[in-house]
Parts: C-alpha cells; sequence; structure tokens
C-alpha cells in the first residue's frame, strides 16, 4: 500500500518556478509507476505527467511538455514535479498518485493510491 503526502505548493508569479514533492511512507514505492494529476475549480482532475517505476521513462500532458520535469527518488520514496514557466492556466490543486498499472495511465481511474494535493496559485 502506498501512503502518499505532497507538498510545496503556494502562490507564484507567472514566469516563476515551484517544486512539488511528495512521499511514501509505504514499503513498496520502487514497484509503483508514480504520477501528478490536478484539479481546476470546476474541472475535472487531469493529468500532469508520470514516470515508470525505475525513473528511466516519463510521459507529460501536451499542456505541461517542456515546462515541468517529474523525477523521483527510490532510495528516498519520493517523487517531485519541477515546475517552471508557470502559467495562471497552472492554477489548481495538485495530486500525487501511484499506480500498479503499466500502460493507458492518462485517466485518473487507473491509479491505485492518492495523496491528499497541494494548491499551486499563479498568478499573472
Amino acid at each position: 500500500q502506498a501512503i502518499l503526502a505532497e507538498s510545496g505548493g503556494r502562490s507564484a508569479q507567472a514566469g516563476g518556478s515551484l517544486r512539488l514533492i511528495c512521499v511514501d511512507s509505504g514499503r513498496t514505492f520502487s514497484t509503483y509507476f508514480m504520477g501528478w494529476f490536478r484539479q481546476a475549480p470546476g474541472k475535472e482532475r487531469e493529468f500532469v505527467a508520470h514516470i515508470s517505476n525505475s525513473g528511466i521513462f516519463a510521459r507529460y500532458a501536451d499542456s505541461v511538455k517542456g515546462r515541468f520535469t517529474i523525477s523521483r527518488d527510490n532510495a528516498k520514496n519520493t517523487v517531485s514535479l519541477q515546475m517552471d514557466s508557470l502559467k495562471p492556466e497552472d492554477t489548481a490543486i495538485y495530486y500525487c498518485a501511484a499506480s500498479v498499472y503499466r500502460d493507458f495511465l492518462e485517466p485518473p481511474q487507473r491509479w491505485t493510491y492518492w495523496g491528499q494535493g497541494t494548491q499551486v496559485t499563479v498568478s499573472s
């Protein structure tokens, strides 16, 4: 079982950077694909990025490609999301998630465990 907790969310200016971190206090972190999702007010939860259990492969939503970078440290049970060139439309609650699946990972339904979320607000 993964027990996930996110941190690092706060207010930022457009063009700025933030780094989100998710810690898994479970014992099997390295077996999961890890991902980040976000949900803006009045919108559905959407895929942002995911990374393979080895950390070798990553995939990004088109809206964040080239601006966000996902990484993981299996020794520390952490996954991070480096967010650069922030835009107001990046404003959302960001969720960390863990999946036992290996493909078709964009739908939230494919993710098994979720954190509580961390708020990111980007002002222009």
